[in-house]
């Protein structure tokens, strides 16, 4: 993340005209695209985010579209009389350079035609894993729950893991007072298995994949594989289940194999956070993000992650004193994008200033 106008990270890219350097740039609007959803919100002041929107990608032919709709709302125009002149969108892609093509969506666009068309002094495009990490020291406490022990460490190495689609993994690293992301491919780290029922479970998976990484198994899709996985290896004949529905059975209580399969991916998950907190040293905590693990609730609570966490040996007193946290806020994504924005501004004016 960069903190001056001469840093710029490959997760990150702005256009801009000139900036006002007395304003304050509010409100600003935020945005977090999805494959299936864009989601849209106004900061009308510091850390104030509100009017949150949800419309379907499907419902538009291209992105600016999306904005446009949602900034001409009677209550969004009600709130911005003077129109919005700053914008941070985060987008489930990498964001390379001014073209951006979303890999699970339709939807490419030029950032800076973007700004030109909607008027924006200050456009931002972020990778979302880049904005979820961001959001991380803005989190409130109502916002991330405890699993386990552990104090966090003012000033050290954060680490995210999220699963969902795919298996997301960064790190915030604290510098000067500002945080920079790591731009980390980490789920595509190879598997590791941990007992005998993991070493079936990657032998099983050999039988579809050449190379079985840690997000073959933590995703959605990996869910449905580890659920497959341990019905084979007992012997069973079952129908194949989508990951959502497997999560319904094991938390309603209602199928055995669903609950061992959601066990296990929680044990798996703890390996691989735990791997990172001894790699980046993440003294300040590992947070847990994606659209799966949220929705476990208490019976992620309950499950071995914790404990799979810390089981490494020689270094298990050094795990126990790491943090572990599920992210809870609905929208965290704004967090961490408004987070980029505002600095980006504040650069932006001090160089108008010089």
């Amino acid at each position: 993340m960069p903190t001056d106008n001469n840093k710029v990270s490959n997760s990150l890219r702005h256009t801009s005209s000139s900036i006002n350097a007395s304003s304050t740039g509010f409100p600003r609007l935020l945005a977090d695209i999805g494959g299936t959803n864009a989601r849209f919100a106004l900061e009308t002041a510091a850390d104030r985010i509100e009017a949150v929107a949800v419309l379907p990608c499907e419902d538009y032919p291209n992105v600016e579209d999306a904005m446009q709709a949602y900034l001409a709302t009677p209550a969004i125009r009600a709130l911005s009389p003077d129109g919005v002149r700053y914008c941070a969108l985060a987008i489930a892609n990498p964001v390379t350079g001014d073209q951006v093509q979303m890999t699970n969506h339709h939807w490419q666009f030029s950032i800076e035609a973007v700004r030109q068309k909607l008027g924006f002094e200050l456009f931002l495009v972020v990778n979302d894993f880049t904005a979820l990490a961001m959001s991380l020291p803005h989190l409130a406490v109502d916002q991330k729950q405890q699993v386990g022990g552990g104090s966090a460490k003012n000033e050290h190495v954060i680490g995210l893991v999220g699963a969902g689609t795919g298996l997301g993994v960064s790190g915030l690293i604290p510098s000067n007072g500002h945080w920079t992301p790591l731009q980390s491919e980490g789920g595509h780290v190879t598997f590791s298995p941990a007992d005998e029922t993991e070493i079936g479970i990657l032998r099983f998976a050999w039988g579809e994949f050449g190379h079985v990484s840690a997000e073959r198994l933590l995703s959605g899709d990996g869910l449905e594989l580890i659920y497959r996985a341990l019905a084979d290896m007992q012997g069973l004949s079952v129908p194949g289940l989508p990951a959502p529905e497997i999560s319904r059975l094991a938390l309603a209580g209602e199928n055995a194999l669903c609950e061992e399969a959601i066990d296990r991916f929680c044990a798996i998950l703890g390996t691989v956070a735990g791997n990172l907190a001894v790699t980046l040293g993440s003294l300040g905590g590992i947070y847990i993000g994606g659209g799966i693990v949220p929705r476990l609730g208490q019976r992620f609570l309950a499950s071995p992650f914790r404990e799979r966490f810390e089981q490494k040996g020689r270094f298990v007193s050094y795990l126990a004193q790491i943090p572990t946290y599920v992210i809870t806020a609905e929208y965290p994504a704004f967090l961490g994008v408004s987070a980029i924005l505002s600095e980006n501004i504040a650069a932006a004016a001090s160089s108008e200033k010089l």
